[in-house]
């Protein structure tokens, strides 16, 4: 069976929890799919269920972790792997202040021996997959050095599978959103690390804004990671399993995806969730679609309001149909 890293959803805070996962499961079933980051203290201290809770119907899905301290990482491994995730994943490559200051994420790209500490202390602890998210360097760092010094270290624990963000961080002078989009791409530099380590399993994530960009990556990488662009616009993983993973199916279209959504949506609201945690996952789904504005506002303005149900979803399907029908008229 082709594997899951073949096309993997990136892990991105305050966007790919529980319900961002499940709405996305709903367009494919082969995609491998990440937590946002959760820092080791919150594994170790925090609302588990609140944090870690997950459908099984998710799977494949890794935990993304951020920290520093091996054993608390291996504790947190562990808990992980006892709750069901598919895989564990060391953030190396996040730049916010707030990560910084706890000596996690990008910063410690400057620290490859620790990272390999940590690498081989979560190997240690469970038997799922422990993989590595990194850049290619931060700051003034020279990329090539950076990052083969990175991944030499880990791979010397037994590290295998490396996800690489294909651009520097600047953790100086810029704030996290300028990091996803100033400092140059260089996806060259990840293909040369896999024709040069090609017993390693090298995905590639940065700026791929459409499947097909993901698809040609493919002919140098074992896999594509996509991140904003899955997220704004959803409906692109509905061509996944066919397109990348070779599936004999028939793509899934955004209103199926609804419909397959909207037991989901029900159960959630059932256990207390709002509406609006969930629909706002949805936004993107109809982008470029006759009703797409119209379908935004419905679930913007009517999703936040106290009791709001399922009847948000339909109507908005509703006016999407109704603009579909105008259009063809």
């Amino acid at each position: 069976m082709t594997p899951a890293h073949r096309l993997s959803v990136a892990p991105m805070m305050d966007w790919t929890d529980r319900h961002c996962r499940a709405l996305h499961r709903m367009l494919s079933k082969r995609a491998l799919l990440y937590t946002e980051m959760v820092t080791t203290g919150a594994v170790l201290h925090g609302d588990r269920e609140r944090l870690l809770g997950f459908d099984d119907f998710e799977k494949p899905v890794a935990l993304q972790l951020g920290g520093s301290e091996p054993g608390d990482l291996a504790a947190s491994a562990r808990i992980g792997e006892d709750l069901g995730y598919s895989e564990i994943n060391l953030n190396v490559g996040c730049p916010s202040d707030r990560v910084q200051s706890g000596r996690f994420g990008a910063c410690l790209m400057r620290e490859p021996v620790l990272v390999a500490d940590c690498m081989a202390a979560i190997r240690a602890a469970v038997s799922i997959p422990a993989t590595v998210k990194c850049r290619i360097g931060v700051d003034e760092q020279e990329p090539e050095e950076a990052l083969f010094s990175l991944v030499d270290g880990c791979a010397a624990v037994g590290v295998t599978t490396f996800i690489v963000h294909a651009r520097k961080a600047w953790l100086q002078g810029l704030s996290p959103k300028e990091n996803r989009d100033i400092p140059p791409l260089d996806y060259d530099l990840v293909y040369r690390l896999k024709r040069e380590r090609p017993d390693l399993t090298i995905v590639i994530n940065g700026g791929i804004g459409t499947l097909e960009e993901g698809e040609a990556h493919l002919a140098h990488v074992d896999g594509a990671m996509l991140g904003r662009a899955a997220y704004h616009d959803p409906s692109l993983l509905g061509r996944v399993d066919r397109t990348i993973f070779g599936e004999p199916v028939e793509d899934v279209g955004a209103f199926e995806a609804v419909e397959r959504y909207i037991p989901y949506v029900e159960q959630q609201l059932a256990r207390g969730v709002h509406l609006a945690a969930m629909t706002r996952h949805m936004l993107g789904l109809f982008h470029g679609l006759p009703g797409a504005r119209t379908w935004r506002r419905i679930l913007t303005v009517e999703g936040v309001k106290p009791g709001a149900g399922v009847e948000v979803i339909e109507a908005g399907l509703a006016a999407l149909r109704s603009a579909e029908m105008r259009l063809s008229a």
